[in-house]
């Protein structure tokens, strides 16, 4: 259950350009789940609207969330200047999650692109499958890969081919001769269109988390939607919100 409280920052860095990790001291990591994801409210009250974040890591037995975050604005800014013992306000978890089960004992491909790669790194330490992890990155800033190391094979991509394969993440698919019964991914919109067009053409199942801009992020205002297959029971048309519904879907049952 989503509750709002302020949590303590326990660290604070920055990973690489304008891309900046925390790890924040609250009960709220008991009740999460990988692909969820947070709202932080920033202090500067000119910045209405808090900033969603998703959750990157989560220590239960400490008491901690790590969230990974790009410097988009103001909000994120404020955020990136925090330091060691300073509170936050902050509501969640929030959103839906991945579902483990559907991968469990399977071939897996984890598929990360940009600022969708943090939400996927406590899914790779929570899944028992065999796990292919593919990132791709900007340039040679391969922040997190690290991380991923611990938890499966990483392939990487760069868009300047700096480092791992020339391209994206499909391109490091086929370069690789991947394979794979299953899919999780987060990213921008064109990786996630070409993820669910190899899902279909392999007959294969492709659970994709959509990053969106969001106001409420508790699924009042409508203002983050996607088209779907299936009547939505809120607004009853062919519409989900993606705060709420999602922001993991099964790709075949939305329209992007």
């Amino acid at each position: 259950m989503k509750q709002k409280m302020t949590a303590s920052v326990l660290s604070a860095k920055e990973l690489s350009p304008d891309i900046y990790e925390m790890w924040l001291e609250t009960p709220l990591a008991a009740h999460a789940c990988p692909g969820q994801f947070v709202c932080l409210y920033p202090k500067d009250k000119s910045t209405l609207l808090p900033r969603p974040i998703s959750i990157c890591e989560i220590n239960v037995p400490g008491n901690a969330l790590r969230i990974v975050y790009r410097i988009a604005g103001a909000g994120t800014r404020e955020f990136s200047g925090y330091q060691k013992g300073e509170s936050v306000s902050v509501l969640g978890p929030l959103g839906n999650g991945y579902p483990l089960e559907a991968g469990t004992g399977r071939k897996v491909f984890l598929m990360g692109g940009g600022i969708g790669i943090p939400p996927l790194l406590e899914l790779a330490k929570e899944l028992s499958a065999e796990k292919q992890i593919i990132l791709g990155y900007r340039d040679e800033n391969l922040f997190l890969k690290e991380d991923f190391d611990n938890y499966g094979k990483v392939y990487t991509a760069t868009e300047d081919g700096s480092a791992g394969t020339r391209g994206n993440v499909m391109d490091a698919v086929a370069e690789n001769a991947l394979e794979a019964d299953i899919i999780y991914a987060c990213g921008p919109m064109p990786m996630l269109r070409a993820i669910r067009r190899y899902a279909v053409t392999h007959g294969i199942p492709a659970y994709i988390s959509l990053e969106e801009h969001m106001a409420c992020g508790v699924g009042a205002c409508l203002g983050c939607v996607v088209k779907t297959r299936e009547v939505d029971s809120h607004s009853h048309v062919h519409n989900a919100r993606i705060c709420t519904d999602g922001p993991v879907f099964e790709a075949q049952d939305v329209d992007i």
